[in-house]
């Protein structure tokens, strides 16, 4: 196990590990609750980590993370209801058609 870095909130953690997996780089994360004693440790070790299993893979999902991180911007007007969507979205909040390629 290698770890690949540390998330803001428990939330990120873990969708952020879900997508590496999914993606075929099996990942956990670590220190899930360790939180719930920040203050009597610092701060900065009380922040849930990401590991991946397999280091062979690190390079290759560390890039993959830094995509999760920041997403591309986007802006489409809908064929569906001709609404415009901002953002990092696939589908029109409004309708629900997909983003045109």
């Amino acid at each position: 196990m290698k770890r690949l870095a540390q998330a803001p909130n428990l939330a990120l953690a873990t969708l952020w590990a879900d997508q590496l997996t999914a993606a075929g780089f099996p990942a956990s994360v670590q220190r899930a609750n360790a939180c719930a004693i920040a203050g009597q440790i610092p701060p900065d070790q009380a922040l849930p980590e990401i590991w991946i299993a397999d280091a062979s893979g690190f390079d290759a999902a560390t890039a993959m993370l830094a995509e999760l991180q920041h997403p591309p911007w986007r802006r489409f007007g809908c064929a569906g209801c001709g609404e415009w969507v901002d953002g990092p979205f696939e589908v029109c909040w409004n309708c629900g058609t997909a983003r045109p390629e």
